[in-house]
């Protein structure tokens, strides 16, 4: 049994190898992007709209609203980054039900690149927003005492949404594969549905929390309250 697809190797040569993490990641995107594609291709404003515009309009309506929720100003700025991510965890995990296909976010390397993405999306953002100097000076708040610590707060969170998104995944199908070699068929197909579910979950917090660190770097400090003067 395989903890992680980087254990299946395609092709190897001196120090290059193609193993299965590469080919599925660039599956899974070949088959998002020609999936988007086919889908927008006839995209209409009327009443008259065909079922995947629809689908689309839902899913990207409900991620602009989540992204609202959290509190960031112009919502669909952050949709295609953070839908991307959301898209992509999750086709990967519902993608597990087809044989021979093993979910490229069983793999560290994967889960690491994403976390790094949103490593590099916050301060994008954050400038963006803000400006350099503003972006900057978040560093030094409340006081500059707290300079380092945010700067570890920065590289832990990133090393944590890796960890804990390639734990889950990882864990899911490690359980799914001793239950296949151990029980009959019926077991198993439960876990697999509850892995799909939990695949998703994953996503789900996985982009929740990337909107958040986005968040926290562009949302503009709000002034502190002026206490009204004491009357003599």
């Amino acid at each position: 049994m395989r903890l992680s697809p980087d254990q299946l190797v395609f092709w190897h040569r001196g120090v290059v190898s193609l193993n299965a993490t590469i080919v599925f990641t660039w599956v899974l995107m070949v088959v998002l992007v020609a999936g988007s594609a086919l889908a927008t291709r006839r995209l209409a404003t009327g009443s008259r709209r065909s079922r995947w515009q629809n689908l689309l309009e839902i899913v990207v309506t409900a991620i602009e609203g989540q992204i609202g929720e959290i509190g960031l100003d112009n919502p669909r700025r952050y949709v295609p980054f953070v839908g991307t991510l959301f898209l992509f965890i999750g086709a990967s995990s519902l993608s597990s039900i087809i044989p021979g296909f093993e979910p490229p976010t069983g793999s560290l390397s994967t889960t690491v690149a994403l976390a790094l993405c949103v490593f590099v999306a916050v301060p994008v953002f954050g400038i963006a927003a803000r400006g350099v100097g503003g972006y900057l000076a978040s560093y030094v708040q409340p006081t500059v005492i707290m300079l380092p610590f945010n700067i570890i707060s920065e590289a832990s969170r990133t090393l944590a949404l890796a960890v804990r998104l390639f734990g889950n995944m990882m864990s899911g199908a490690m359980i799914v594969g001793i239950l296949v070699s151990i029980t009959p068929l019926l077991f198993p197909v439960v876990m697999t549905a509850l892995g799909l579910l939990i695949g998703m979950v994953q996503a789900y917090i996985f982009a929740i929390l990337a909107t958040v660190y986005i968040a926290a770097a562009a949302r503009q400090p709000r002034p502190a309250p002026r206490t009204p003067p004491v009357p003599a």
